[in-house]
Parts: C-alpha cells; structure tokens; sequence
C-alpha cells in the first residue's frame, strides 16, 4: 500500500476533503508556500513588518509540513518499485543527452555538479527563484489557490490557477525542450 502511488480515484478524493475539514476546523487557509513565511517570523528576530504577525496561529500548518517531510522520509527508507519511464520520453530524452535511470530524477538535471553547467543553473537555480518569486507574487501556490481556493469560489484562485496552467503548459512544451538543448 505504501510502496507505490495510490490511484486517483482514492488520492483525489482524500485531497478535496482536506477543504471541508479545515472549513470545519475554522476556515484555515490551506497552503504550503506561507510556511516559509512562518519558519522566517519563528526563527528569524527582525524588523520587517512582513514578518512581524503572530505566527504560533499557523502553528498546525507548520506541523502539516512537518508531516510531509517525516512521512517522505520515512518512505524513502521503504522498497519500492522501479520507476518505469514510458520508451517515447526515454527516447526524447535521450537526444537532450539524459538517460533516465531508476531514479525519480535524472542525474544530467538535478545534481550539485548540473547546477554548475548553464542549463542546471537555470533550470535550478533560476527556475526556483521564479517559482519562489511567482509563489510570492500570486499569494499563494499552487495548492492553496487549486486546492482551497478554487473550492471556496476566490475569484483571484480561479485567476491564479489558470496563471499556473497556462505558464506549466507553456514552459513543458516551448521552454523546457529549449533549455534541455544548452
């Protein structure tokens, strides 16, 4: 049961229900990327106003995030099945120069030695201060606009999430392959 994905059918469902539950547990924001905004208010003595809140109220969504990483862990450590990659992508992959392997991640693609070659650095380093800055800038990321605010009819989700689609969209089929050829 835990050695491999959960189908959709099962997963989906338990995903939509964490809105009504956390609507009866008294209308929590749902959302991963404010908790970087929690641990720096938390950990960091500062000044700045955008820090300076009560952060303890967010104290279940910081145990929520804990959760993810101690459950990731913890899966880590267990058997798991190969990763199956379908031929089609292995071939395309392979005229990029990456050969997948058994591992969730190509090694070409995200290592501490691709991050000094210019398509690691920007596929990296440039793309996580995009998605940070994008996370930033939208209020929220993806599961907090797709996942609680669409469900809670926020007018700015609905325009945020289809932000998000339409710049996945773009970037898999127009920008990827072009920073795949660097």
């Amino acid at each position: 049961m835990l050695s491999k994905p959960w189908p959709w059918y099962i997963a989906g469902p338990l995903i939509g229900l964490t809105v009504p539950l956390l609507l009866l547990l008294g209308n929590k924001p749902f959302g991963l990327s404010s908790n970087l905004r929690h641990l720096c208010a938390a950990l960091v003595p500062t000044r700045l106003s955008f820090f300076r809140y009560d952060w303890k109220a967010e104290r279940w969504n910081l145990a929520f995030v804990a959760g993810m990483v101690l459950s990731g862990t913890f899966l880590s450590m267990l058997p798991t099945e190969a990763v199956v990659v379908q031929p089609a992508l292995v071939h395309e992959l392979a005229g990029y120069g990456i050969t997948p392997q058994s591992a969730l991640l190509p090694h070409e693609l995200f290592s501490w030695s691709s991050a000094t070659t210019l398509r690691g650095f920007l596929i990296l380093v440039v793309g996580g201060f995009l998605v940070g800055f994008g996370t930033r800038y939208a209020g929220g990321c993806t599961s907090g606009h797709a996942i609680n605010g669409l469900s809670t009819l926020q007018w700015p989700s609905l325009v945020a999430t289809l932000a998000f689609m339409a710049g996945g969209i773009l970037s898999a089929n127009v920008l990827l392959p072009y920073l795949l050829r660097l």
